[in-house]
């Protein structure tokens, strides 16, 4: 919002990069709630799983912030089919830059298992995609993964 005078109030919390940051706590607090009521068959308590995927969350969500005059662009980014490659999750995501410009992608993206319970989150970035075209970069687990679970595009940012 801008005060009397013309210029950006401090206080505002509507612009972009709040509402990704507001979005991401959301998801972090409802993922953490889901998470809790979860079994294991690896011995992992829930509570243990629950601390894990915030701490994945809170991890993406720290480098998506440092992102300065970034806009969510989540819609234009689309998540190929997942394969496993040497026990990680690897899938090919795909940006579109609907801008006027040459444009840079930093993409969150969770791999879920067929419960919809997250088990890895990475941050992809995707540079130079030019205007009107798209581009793309492959985003690969953090720890081993068993099977091909689903890759989503949780946010993603061109900058």
């Amino acid at each position: 919002m801008r005060s009397s005078r013309g210029t950006r109030d401090p206080h505002d919390t509507r612009g972009p990069r709040n509402a990704l940051i507001r979005n991401a706590l959301i998801a972090a607090a409802l993922i953490a709630g889901v998470l809790t009521g979860c079994s294991s068959d690896n011995g992992e308590t829930p509570a243990s799983a629950a601390s894990k995927a915030s701490d994945l969350i809170a991890s993406a969500t720290a480098k998506l912030s440092d992102i300065q005059g970034g806009f969510d662009v989540t819609g234009d980014v689309k998540a190929g089919s997942t394969a496993n490659e040497n026990g990680r999750a690897v899938a090919e995501i795909t940006a579109t830059n609907n801008s006027s410009s040459t444009a840079d992608f930093t993409v969150q993206v969770n791999f879920k298992d067929s419960d919809g319970n997250l088990l890895d989150a990475v941050v992809v970035n995707i540079d130079g995609v030019p205007a009107g075209g798209t581009k793309s970069a492959d985003a690969r687990s953090n720890r081993d993964l068993s099977g091909t679970p689903p890759a989503e595009i949780a946010r993603a940012v061109r900058h």
